[in-house]
């Protein structure tokens, strides 16, 4: 599915769910009852690159954890752009639009399951994990060829960064 390039080229919010999109879903426990997750690295990177050309990002998740907040903090991602516990994400959103002050048309959003779809119904770019649910595939603007927590969102970063004509500069910087 190709993107329209030029809806893409207009974000400037790029909100990411966490479990099957900034992980590939898995949830990992010690005896203890202490949660373990997976983040990409390369993912990480791509929120980094987007970030530094001045695209805002914001995590919207339905569970609650301390490692999601602590990723938050590694990525830069400020507090005030991180709702966690919402499994009625429409709350979150509208406090992040009130926030931020942007339009949701001015939004992209990352999501894997239907509990995702409320929110993407709203924005502007409606962005699904290549392993989503296939009812969220259905109502997706554009659909990731990478996996969640597999360089799905590295994926995205690149799209939106090649949509705003930045994606060249960026990855030729590197080799300076």
């Amino acid at each position: 599915m190709k993107v329209n390039k030029e809806l893409a080229s207009q974000i400037e919010l790029l909100i990411l769910d966490v479990d099957g999109v900034l992980t590939d879903g898995s949830l990992f426990y010690d005896n203890n009852g202490q949660e373990y997750k997976a983040f990409n690295s390369r993912d990480g990177h791509g929120l980094r690159m987007l970030q530094d050309a001045g695209m805002k990002v914001a995590i919207l998740t339905g569970r609650q954890s301390e490692l999601v907040q602590h990723r938050a903090k590694n990525l830069n991602i400020p507090a005030e752009l991180v709702f966690q516990g919402f499994r009625d994400k429409r709350p979150a959103f509208a406090a992040l639009l009130e926030h931020t002050g942007l339009p949701a048309e001015k939004i992209a959003y990352i999501g894997d399951d239907v509990i995702d779809l409320p929110v993407m119904k709203q924005v502007g770019l409606a962005i699904a994990v290549a392993d989503a649910h296939p009812f969220v595939k259905e109502h997706a603007h554009w659909i990731t060829t990478r996996s969640g927590g597999r360089g799905a969102v590295r994926e995205t970063c690149e799209m939106l960064l090649d949509a705003r004509g930045q994606l060249q500069a960026i990855l030729e910087g590197y080799l300076r």
